[in-house]
This record gives C-alpha cells, sequence and structure tokens, in this order.
C-alpha cells in the first residue's frame, strides 16, 4: 500500500495505539479495542484521522480521544456488518446503508484491526443467537445469574420430591387396599355386594395409574428444566447485557444534546467584531473552515428546508464607526452613539419585580399560591373513547378530561398578559420605531408557555367569563367572555393605568392531518399606547401539534406576523421558521426587521420563541450578493444585540403540574366577588384540578348536555318566531357587542363596559346560569 504520511504526534506514522499518540491498544483478542484509523469524510477533505474504539459488537468513533465522554460521531454494529479487504491497508464496514471506509498506516496493523473485528464479530453473532444449542463456550454466568436461575430449580426438585413420597405412600396404600378388595371378594357375599367390590376395585387401579402418570409428568418437567437451565442462564446475560448497552447509548445521545444545546446557546457570543457574522435564516454565513466544518458524511450531505435567507447581519464595531460615522452609506443609515446601554429603556431587568421595573407607585403584590395538586398518573384507554363514540354525532362525542390542563381557553388567552411589562417598559419609548421592538417582543412571548403544554384547556362554555384584576398588583385588569359557541369565539379586553389597552377577538381553526394537527387561530389583536395613540395590529401564527396518534407530543410554532402602527405606518415582519430534521437552524427561531413608513430598516430581531427575543440597531446596510435561488439578500451592518425579552424560569416540580408558569398556576386559584359565570367556579375544571378525574368526567359530560338543551331551546325559539314573521335576535353577549373596527374594517366583538361597575355592587343579574 501507499505509506500515509506521518501525522503529528504519530512518530513513524503508526496509526493503531500506542505509537499513534493514544494509550496502547488491547490485544485483538480482548472485549475492548482501540485506537488510530484514517476514515473516508468526502472528497474534498478525503481521508481524516479519527480514533476507533471497538467494545461490546459495537464499532465506534471519535475525532479525539477526548470526546469519548461526550460526543460520540458514529457507530456500527458487527451482528450484521460485513467487513471487507479492498487492498493491504484498507477496510470496509458495510451494515444496510451504511458504510466504512477504513485505512490502516500498515499492513500489520490493518491485520490486527481485522482479526479483532472477526473476533468480535463472531463473539456479537453468538450472543444475537438466542435459538442456537448449548455450545459451551459462552461466557460463564455471573455467580448472581446461577442463584437466580438454580433456585427454582433447586425448589422444584425439593418439591418433586415430596411428589414422589407420596407417590409411594398412594402406592403402598392402593396395593394394601387393592389386597384387602381381593380378600372381600374370595368371601361368599350376595352378587350385588361383589359387584360393588370390584367396582371400588377398579378405581383404586385408576387411582394409583393417574398418580403414576401425575408423578412421571412432573419429573419430566424437572428434567426440560434443567436441560434448558444454560440457555435461560445464556438469555438473561444477553438481554443483561443489551440493557447495559442501550443505557450507555442513551448517556452517550444524552451527553451529545447538552453538547449540542450548548453550542447553539454560545453560537450568538461568537459574533463580537467585525469578523464575525450571525446569520437569520438557512446557509447560516460562518467560517468555512475550522472545526464545526469538519462535519462526517452523516450530518454533511443534508440541506435545510427553509427558503433562502432575506438578509444577513453583520455585528459592526461601534467605535470605527464613530470616526466614520460621516462616511456611510447605503439603503439606509444609523448613528451607533444613539446606541446608549446606560440611559436606554433596551436596558432589561427580565428576572425583576413588576414594582422595581416599573415605578413604586403600586401596593405590593399579593400573596398568590405557587403549586397545584399533583397531576395523578392514569392511564387513558383509547379503546373504551373509541367504543363509546360508534353511532354517536362527532359533536356529542364526550372527551374526556385526561386530555385536558385544568385551565379552561379564557384563561390560557389571559396567559398572553405574563410578559406585560414589556409593554409597561413600550410606553416609555419617544421613539415609534423602539417601541414596535417591545410590542415585537410581546408578541412573541405568548408563545414561551406553549413549548411544554401539550394539553388542551377546557372548551369555554357559552357565556362564560374570566377576570384577572390584576390593577392593585401589577397595574392592569382583563375580562374574557365567550362570545360564540358554533364557530368558538371569544372576546378580550385589557386595560392598564401604565397606559396601553389591548382587545381581541380570537376564534379557533383546526385541521387534522393525520400525524399531526395545525391550530389556526383567527382575528386581529389590537394594542394602543394611550399618550401616543399609537394603534399596533398583528394576528398570531399556527401552532401545530405532532405526534397525535404515535409517539411523544410536541409543539412547534410557524409563519409570520406583520405588525403594523396604523399611526406611523411602522412595520415589523417576523418569520416563526418550523421545525425541520435536516436543518442546522436553532430550533423554534424567530426572525425579524422593523422598519419605518419609508421602508428603512431599523432594528434587527432574533432569538427563539421559548427561550428569549434581542434586538439589535442597524447602523449600516447594502445589498448583498443573489444566492443561487435568485433572491437578492441585504446585509444589515448592526451594534451588538441587547435582550428585550427573556423566559421566566418553570416554578419547582413544574412536570408535574402540567408545566404551568407561575402565572398559570395562580389564573384558577379560587377568589371572591367573580362573577357566577366564571372560569374558576366550573365544577369539572376544579375537580381535575383537585385529581378527581373521574367525577370531573360526569360533571364534563353534565354541562356539555346541559349546553346543548340550552341551544336546542334557543334553536326552537328561531324556528317560532320565524313561523310567526318576527325576528329573532339570538345569543347576546353580556359585556362585548359587535362593532366594524376602524381600523381593520372587520366585524369584531368589543368591550362595551359595565362588568367592573357590576362586581362593584355585586349585581350579577345578567348573567345565565350555565354551571
Amino acid at each position: 500500500c501507499h505509506e500515509l504520511p506521518a501525522m503529528s504526534g504519530e512518530p513513524g506514522g503508526r496509526g493503531g495505539g500506542g505509537p499513534a499518540g493514544g494509550p496502547p491498544a488491547a490485544p485483538p483478542g480482548s472485549d475492548t479495542y482501540k485506537g488510530w484509523l484514517f476514515k473516508w469524510t468526502n472528497y474534498l477533505k478525503g481521508y481524516q484521522r479519527r480514533w476507533f474504539v471497538l467494545s461490546n459488537g459495537l464499532l465506534s468513533y471519535y475525532r479525539t480521544q477526548a470526546e469519548m465522554a461526550h460526543t460520540c460521531r458514529g457507530t456500527i454494529n458487527l451482528s450484521t456488518a460485513h467487513i471487507d479487504t479492498e487492498d493491504s491497508c484498507n477496510i470496509v464496514l458495510s451494515n444496510g446503508g451504511r458504510t466504512y471506509h477504513l485505512k490502516a498506516n500498515s499492513e500489520v496493523e490493518r491485520q490486527r484491526w481485522v482479526t479483532a473485528l472477526e473476533l468480535a464479530k463472531a463473539k456479537a453473532i453468538r450472543m444475537r443467537n438466542n435459538q442456537s444449542d448449548d455450545s459451551g463456550d459462552e461466557e460463564p454466568a455471573s455467580q448472581s445469574d446461577k442463584s437466580e436461575l438454580h433456585g427454582p430449580l433447586k425448589t422444584l426438585s425439593s418439591k418433586l420430591e415430596d411428589l414422589s413420597t407420596c407417590n409411594e405412600l398412594i402406592a403402598k396404600h392402593g396395593a394394601a387396599l387393592q389386597r384387602s378388595l381381593s380378600e372381600l371378594e374370595n368371601l361368599r357375599l350376595p352378587a350385588d355386594s361383589g359387584e360393588k367390590i370390584k367396582a371400588v376395585n377398579e378405581r383404586a387401579t385408576l387411582f394409583r395409574i393417574t398418580s403414576n402418570a401425575m408423578i412421571n409428568a412432573c419429573r419430566d418437567f424437572l428434567d426440560l428444566a434443567e436441560s434448558h437451565s444454560r440457555k435461560w442462564q445464556r438469555l438473561l446475560q444477553h438481554e443483561r447485557e443489551q440493557r447495559i448497552r442501550l443505557e450507555e447509548t442513551i448517556e452517550q445521545l444524552a451527553k451529545q444534546h447538552n453538547s449540542l444545546e450548548r453550542a447553539c446557546r454560545g453560537a450568538p457570543g461568537l459574533a463580537s467584531g467585525t469578523a464575525s457574522i450571525s446569520s437569520t435564516a438557512k446557509g447560516s454565513v460562518q467560517s468555512a473552515k475550522g472545526e464545526a466544518s469538519d462535519e462526517d458524511e452523516e450530518t454533511e450531505y443534508f440541506d435545510a428546508m427553509e427558503d433562502a435567507p432575506a438578509f444577513i447581519t453583520v455585528t459592526a464595531d461601534p467605535k470605527h464607526h464613530r470616526r466614520s460615522g460621516s462616511n456611510l452609506s447605503g439603503a439606509s443609515e444609523g448613528h451607533p452613539e444613539d446606541w446608549n446601554l446606560e440611559d436606554s429603556v433596551f436596558e432589561s431587568s427580565n428576572q425583576s419585580s413588576y414594582n422595581e421595573s416599573t415605578g413604586k407607585d403600586l401596593l405590593p403584590r399579593k400573596r398568590r399560591r405557587t403549586r397545584i395538586p399533583d397531576k395523578p398518573n392514569y392511564s387513558l384507554n383509547l379503546w373504551s373513547i373509541m367504543k363509546n363514540c360508534i353511532g354517536k354525532e362527532l359533536s356529542k362525542i364526550p372527551m374526556p378530561v385526561n386530555f385536558n390542563e385544568p385551565l379552561s381557553m379564557l384563561q390560557r388567552l389571559t396567559e398572553d398578559l405574563e410578559y406585560h411589562e414589556l409593554l409597561d417598559k413600550a410606553v416609555k419609548c419617544e421613539s415609534s420605531t423602539e417601541q414596535m421592538c417591545f410590542v415585537a417582543a410581546f408578541s412573541v412571548s405568548s408563545y414561551s408557555t406553549t413549548v411544554h403544554r401539550t394539553a388542551k384547556p377546557f372548551n369555554p362554555l357559552l357565556g362564560e367569563t374570566y377576570e384577572l384584576d390584576r390593577l392593585e398588583e401589577l397595574g392592569f385588569r382583563s375580562l374574557c367572555e365567550q362570545v360564540s359557541h358554533h364557530p368558538p369565539a371569544a372576546a378580550h379586553h385589557v386595560y392598564s393605568r401604565r397606559g396601553w389597552t389591548l382587545w381581541q377577538e380570537i376564534t379557533i381553526a383546526s385541521k387534522f392531518r393525520g400525524k399531526y394537527l395545525s391550530i389556526m387561530p383567527l382575528g386581529a389583536i389590537h394594542l394602543e399606547f394611550h399618550s401616543s395613540g399609537n394603534h399596533y395590529v398583528w394576528r398570531k401564527v399556527t401552532s401545530t401539534v405532532h405526534n397525535i396518534i404515535v409517539g411523544k407530543l410536541w409543539i412547534d410554532q410557524s409563519g409570520e406576523i406583520e405588525i403594523v402602527n396604523h399611526k406611523s405606518k411602522d412595520k415589523c415582519q417576523l418569520k416563526f421558521t418550523p421545525y425541520s430534521y435536516f436543518s442546522r437552524d436553532v430550533p423554534r427561531k424567530v426572525t425579524g426587521v422593523v422598519s419605518d413608513a419609508d421602508g428603512k430598516a431599523h432594528y434587527v430581531m432574533s432569538g427563539t420563541w421559548d427561550e428569549k427575543m434581542e434586538c439589535s440597531k442597524i447602523v449600516h446596510s447594502s445589498h448583498g450578493s443573489t444566492s443561487t435561488e435568485g433572491k437578492q439578500k441585504t446585509v444589515y451592518q448592526t451594534l451588538s444585540p441587547k435582550v428585550l425579552w427573556r423566559k421566566y424560569p418553570l416554578p419547582e416540580n413544574a412536570e408535574n403540574m402540567y408545566f404551568f408558569s407561575e402565572l398559570a398556576l395562580t389564573l384558577n386559584e379560587p377568589e371572591e366577588r367573580v362573577a357566577p359565570t366564571d372560569s374558576r367556579l366550573r365544577p369539572d375544571q376544579r375537580l381535575m384540578e383537585s385529581g378527581r378525574w373521574d367525577e370531573a368526567n360526569v360533571e364534563k359530560q353534565r354541562l356539555e348536555e346541559k349546553q346543548r338543551a340550552v341551544r336546542r331551546r334557543r334553536e326552537a325559539e328561531a324556528v317560532e318566531a320565524l313561523e310567526e314573521g318576527k325576528d329573532y335576535e339570538g345569543y347576546t353577549p353580556l359585556w362585548f357587542e359587535r362593532k366594524v373596527d376602524a381600523v381593520t374594517g372587520e366585524l369584531i366583538c368589543v368591550y362595551k363596559g359595565g362588568y367592573w361597575e357590576a362586581k362593584d355592587k355585586q349585581d350579577w343579574s345578567v348573567c345565565p346560569d350555565i354551571f
């Protein structure tokens, strides 16, 4: 073979253990064999030096010996692999669709590896062959295995001896009985007595034959158990080894996953200085050299699924731009000295309390509950649900509370206010584009609670309401009402004494597509700031629940949000990148650009919808090269990003409390003086929160049937009014009324007032009896 050049740290260019810079390789016949080999990666890089470990019938490889603690680059199972030698130095391993082309530094080294691989393959085949006869060359079982197997055999032998003793006694007494019966037969007795004695004698004979047959069967069973003891012993040993191997693999994958997460989280920090570049979509602009690009064939040939990037951000040096600010040119320009961290509202205090960040004019927070009863470990019998659905209308199928969480859809809608302090900070912004950044971060923050929340909320009953009065504690009060049942629609109104008002009407449309369920919220969200009159409007993106039929449920958000300030005409385009297995982007990524009415870009938004959002001020923009898809990229030169929003950590024991956040834990907390239609008073939801799911299912079915009865009565009234030629108004919301929105032109439900006044008077006469 053609001798490869010696690598650094490899005296003589040895490719095996010992001289190659690693620990000495174990003998080929031992359980573990380690050493350096050259592995073919691709046509650009050719053969690359890798550290290989052969253990337990598996051949794994790493880039360095240090990677053995956390990152395995690939593994091949030798029990089903084919080993081939192309020439004096090359080894080809193939297993299904995976092939490793390996090269040793010498023919002797190649032969050592081939010998070790062949021995490991033979051993792996023997371990896998559970149906083979006893060969005597399997591994001796441990003392614990022998005791576990021989203990039952010893007990069986003892019981068999007892049965044999009983058999001897039965035979002895049976023979004596038969002799006595024979003597009776010889006596001169009436004819009928002789017949009876003869019948008893035959029965005694049958009893003795049966007992002998039973003892023989027991003896055969024991002989069979003893003959199969070695096979059972080998099977048990094999299963234990498989379990240990699986545990090691899972631990290795967990370490790999943590390492990748750390790498992803640390990636933005690498973009410091003019040479560091961060990309916002597929084709991330990174250095083409270094370890990050040194991936093997398992990960190199996959392309991302997203569209071509619309823009690229480059971190600029503020000092450099202060010196040469007069020379800036391009599509848009800015002044880096405006990006003052000390006196800017962008300085974020995400973990501080509301009183610390917004002033001292509010009262201290009321002490709220910090936990709810743990979720019971109830198994869900899908067959019983399907059996109860046969022959029923789809609208009348009772879905058990096992699929739910102890919150209603109205309460989930109120959870959008968890990061309301972003809007309080937006009030202080003098620039409308700066204010837009906080509004954009607020629109993204509402999705952070969905990452672990795969259970569905309770469907609100028509006329159900939910209030969240935090006026004295947090400065706002919120009211939701279910204003329509078919299609389901909820109206929401929030007033804050800090200077903003938010309102929306949300209708949920869903499509079941086999493996996943798409949930599309329909309706616009309105936000108005009192002092400036800025009126922002946006819509929610599509939520997708994956693995509906089989597997672990998980949620993804995808689509685009366009936030428009209808007063200043500023816009923010946010893109929620859908998850793709083949993408190299950070999962759950959100990117966007804030621009003014003239289309001039001012800020770049970036982050993830489950963790944080950052904002970078643009100091220069220009048109970059055209991509292979024919789309031209815009290059934004920005200052260092600032964190606008960061997700609060989940409470302790959150996994047993439906992954509720601190706010979600307080939403269903019992409260006095609320309306009789408030979600806190729903009996089925309250029973479920207490862990009494069976009673909750019964109560849920009662409430749904009560709602259907009211709907049938209303339909009958409509038919009667039609027959009499009268107008029928239908259902009228309690605290909201339908109006044409002056901004969007849509017919929406807006708050007409009266709820908080009715609460002060405790006059709930307009509320229907829905519970």
